[in-house]
């Protein structure tokens, strides 16, 4: 009897282990078969780690190397709450006022164990602390957190605990290298350089979390080029232990990220502050709604200087207002006035329609075509030739070449060929192409009133480029504005050259414009206040009204016919020396106070002398005035072929 009852209790026994056996191996098999993957993910999460290196973003440099975009290094400060645990309290009072943190905020943000929104609990094993870090201010944090001490400490303790306190100073706060793009000049160029965004990405695994940053290039030249410019990222991939030490042996991928090309503009910094500093006193004294600028060599198209007011910093790009943010240059399109008229005149001196000898009756200032009348400023006058045309700056001179020496078909090619009514192909985004309506959508009025820029709407960009082509023997450029490209060892690996658009008119008729435009600065001219002492210069005055245009707050609103009654917008393009062109300046004010004066010789005139003189001493211009004294202007046998040897 005792036998059996032992047999039974044996077999019972035995049945209970095969029971058990049979649950572990069911357990084992949902473990590592049905939930493989799960686990799998758990068991990296805890020891695999992959670490994203930002590249470098490449600097924008001047053409003499100048910074005008630059990216310093910084340190983006991070925490594993891990390590931290349970010291949340201590770490937060020492470190919060180090990074600009409210205590309670950033122990609450250490905390180890947070809730999900579906309510379940996760492991906190990484918090994004700072972004923008100096490494001096890094330099105090490390140093406070290796001066942390807790009370824990004063009793006797074990080799883990002392590891633990040793881990929680050394990587519980903890520092990845990154970089922040500087524009050391402020707003110094900002249409130009444009500026960055930072775009967060997220990393995420079941028990980690990381954030990269990665910058964008938002307007200007950092978004033209920002492929370019931004490099590309490098990784590394490895393994820690449990005190999130990493296991160097089982280091994975190792890549270093690869910088950036930098980038060198045709901009010079000193041309540059001196455009934007006369254009600051001309809003400071005509108060216009915008006003901007262009230095450039007319022979190749080089931008040395580009403003438009108002500007922005683009180490602030947020407090800018959006109308700030645009390049009214290249952007904004307006009727252009006189500056228009070497458009027509120089179509008939191509077309050998006209000398600048042919007089033409210009009715003592108001003409009557198609029973609509056409005026002319300061009480008119009589007998013009063509060249006085442009001198006094004729309206009616020059809607007779275009009607009676031209027709609408000659004068809408022309318009067509110096560029106007297509975008120039600045290197900068959001360029307009104005506007230019088919000679089928024109009235019978448009072949007089678009010969003194009324009916034809422009960018000033184009504008300019339209007056360089005249200084260039008739041949219009592409804008260029980006130099060359070089990598980190400063190695140039691509070269940007003069590109010709097309030959606008012949070298003969643009040199005979240029004898035309001589007289517009010289006395008597519309332009008395542009002339130079040591150089000759020939520009242009425009004057013109503003249209009525919808009001963006109201557009069904039907628009008013017509100018807006004392509103202009005045400018001045010339260049010097007028038949050796080294540099060609711009002026353009819209909207200045009529009370203070608004014809274009008198507003932007004076500007344009002011720049030029600072711009011929600064490149050594050699001066082409007889009585100019080459002694006092230092290297005046400089020449632009000697600034720029390789062209």
């Amino acid at each position: 009897m005792i036998r059996v009852l032992h047999l039974r209790r044996l077999f019972a026994f035995a049945a209970l282990v095969v029971i058990c056996f049979i649950g572990l191996g069911a357990q084992l098999y949902r473990i590592q078969v049905v939930k493989h993957g799960k686990y799998t993910d758990v068991v990296e999460g805890n020891t695999l780690r992959s670490y994203v290196k930002p590249p470098r973003r490449g600097d924008i440099l001047d053409a003499n190397a100048n910074q005008l975009a630059t990216s310093l290094p910084i340190k983006r400060v991070l925490a594993d709450p891990s390590l931290i645990y349970p010291y949340e309290a201590e770490v937060a009072r020492v470190v919060a006022p180090l990074i600009a943190w409210k205590e309670a905020e950033l122990n609450s943000a250490l905390r180890l164990y947070k809730t999900n929104e579906d309510g379940t609990i996760r492991t906190n094993r990484f918090v994004d602390l700072k972004r923008k870090l100096t490494i001096e201010q890094w330099g105090s944090v490390t140093q406070a957190m290796s001066q942390l001490t807790f009370a824990a400490e004063q009793g006797k303790l074990t080799r883990l605990q002392k590891n633990s306190f040793a881990a929680l100073r050394r990587k519980g706060i903890y520092g990845a290298d990154d970089y922040q793009r500087v524009y050391p000049s402020t707003n110094l160029a900002s249409h130009i350089l444009g500026f960055v965004q930072e775009v967060e990405r997220i990393h995420t695994n079941s028990n980690s979390r990381s954030v990269n940053y990665e910058l964008n290039g938002i307007y200007g030249i950092e978004h033209w080029l920002d492929a370019k410019l931004k490099g590309t990222p490098g990784w590394r991939h490895t393994e820690t232990d449990r005190r999130q030490r990493e296991l160097v042996v089982y280091r994975g991928q190792d890549v270093d990220a690869r910088p950036g090309l930098s980038v060198v503009l045709t901009l010079d910094m000193f041309i540059q502050n001196a455009l934007e500093e006369q254009l600051r006193k001309a809003a400071e004294k005509y108060n216009p709604v915008s006003c901007g600028g262009i230095v450039m060599r007319p022979r190749t198209g080089e931008i040395l200087a580009l403003c438009s007011l108002p500007d922005f910093d683009p180490n602030l790009p947020g407090r800018a207002r959006p109308e700030s943010l645009r390049n009214r240059l290249i952007y904004d399109r307006h009727e252009p006035g006189s500056t228009f008229k070497i458009v027509v005149v120089s179509a008939a001196l191509n077309e050998n329609t006209v000398t600048l000898n042919d007089v033409f009756f210009c009715e003592n200032g108001r003409w009557s075509f198609k029973n609509r009348s056409l005026h002319d400023h300061d009480g008119g006058y009589g007998d013009l030739t063509v060249q006085s045309i442009i001198t006094k700056s004729s309206n009616i001179g020059s809607a007779k070449i275009a009607v009676y020496r031209l027709g609408e078909e000659k004068l809408y090619d022309y318009v067509t060929r110096f560029g106007f009514g297509k975008k120039t192909g600045i290197t900068l985004e959001g360029e307009g192409s104005g506007r230019v309506w088919p000679v089928k959508q024109w009235d019978g009025l448009a072949i007089s009133r678009i010969p003194m820029g009324h009916g034809v709407d422009v960018t000033h960009l184009q504008m300019v480029m339209a007056m360089a082509a005249i200084a260039n023997e008739g041949r219009l450029m592409h804008p260029m504005l980006i130099q060359r490209l070089k990598d980190a060892s400063g190695t140039d690996v691509q070269h940007f050259q003069p590109q010709l658009a097309q030959q606008a008119v012949s070298p003969r008729a643009a040199r005979q414009m240029v004898a035309a435009l001589k007289t517009v600065p010289a006395k008597g001219g519309t332009a008395e206040k542009a002339a130079l002492e040591h150089y000759t210069v020939a520009g242009k005055t425009g004057t013109a009204q503003v249209p009525y245009t919808r009001d963006p707050n109201n557009p069904t609103a039907p628009v008013p016919k017509g100018y807006k009654p004392g509103k202009y917008v005045s400018s001045f393009i010339g260049f010097f020396p007028a038949d050796n062109p080294e540099v060609l300046i711009s002026i353009l004010l819209n909207e200045p106070d009529i009370k203070k004066g608004y014809y274009g010789g008198q507003t932007a005139a004076p500007y344009f002398k002011a720049i030029a003189e600072q711009v011929a001493n600064y490149l050594k211009i050699k001066p082409d005035k007889e009585e100019a004294s080459p002694t006092n202007l230092a290297g005046s046998t400089n020449s632009l072929a000697a600034l720029n040897p390789e062209r």
